[in-house]
């Protein structure tokens, strides 16, 4: 059920003027684009009640054809380019739970390794946000996805990190039992490390229309696990 506040909002709660303001660690970032992402979302609230909510940065909101490789499946997508985990924190309640999902897939924190954020500051706000999901909707299916390979030039980071997030990542959905986890990961390296050149655009950050049939191929079987898809 909508809180009081939702109930006479008649849009986003803006994002705070202050860093102290901010729920969880770490970076934060703010660019115009986002503001007119989450005022869209605002608009399609009614609309996309009960969907699976697909949540996280660039990686998510650049799936363009999520409801067409997802037929028959109820889907909002909710991702924010050059969004950091405590950005994706801060806006969950209203662009993720108050569309009371049918379950949640969750792919966040890509933007934090370029930020140079501690991963285990990423760790955590995903962790408030797994307890936020809980309170609100107990037992809600969520798919936690690992963070995928990336070799951008004008981005770079240290692959050590990745792994090293997604094993923190791994550790967060062994603990919980209506996380799942999807290794995203895995599905799009190649056997050097680097990302595989045909799931990704000319970037190497963000994937290609094959890389996300096959995210879509291995999302399959994990949904029907919880009796969707």
């Amino acid at each position: 059920m909508a809180s009081a506040a939702t109930l006479v909002q008649d849009g986003p709660t803006p994002f705070p003027k202050d860093f102290k303001d901010w729920p969880g660690k770490g970076a934060i970032r703010v660019f115009g684009w986002m503001n007119d992402n989450r005022k869209s979302f605002w608009q399609e609230r009614e609309r996309k009640q009960g969907s699976v909510v697909f949540a996280g940065d660039s990686l998510v909101g650049g799936w363009s054809s999520l409801a067409k490789d997802l037929p028959g499946l109820p889907v909002a997508n909710r991702g924010i380019g050059s969004e950091t985990t405590r950005g994706l924190l801060f806006r969950f309640q209203e662009d993720v739970l108050d569309l009371h999902p049918k379950a949640i897939v969750l792919l966040t924190g890509s933007n934090d390794l370029s930020a140079l954020q501690d991963v285990q500051q990423s760790r955590s706000n995903i962790v408030d946000m797994l307890d936020k999901a809980e309170k609100a909707m107990p037992g809600v299916p969520i798919v936690l996805c690992t963070v995928p390979p990336r070799n951008h030039p004008q981005s770079p980071v240290d692959p050590r990190q990745v792994i090293e997030l997604n094993k923190l990542i791994a550790s967060v959905a062994q603990s919980r039992k209506n996380v799942a986890m999807l290794d995203v990961y895995m599905l799009l390296v190649d056997s050097d490390g680097s990302p595989h050149a045909e799931y990704f655009g000319p970037d190497k950050l963000h994937m290609s229309p094959l890389g996300y049939l096959r995210i879509r191929d291995a999302l399959l079987p994990v949904l029907k696990q919880f009796n969707l898809g």
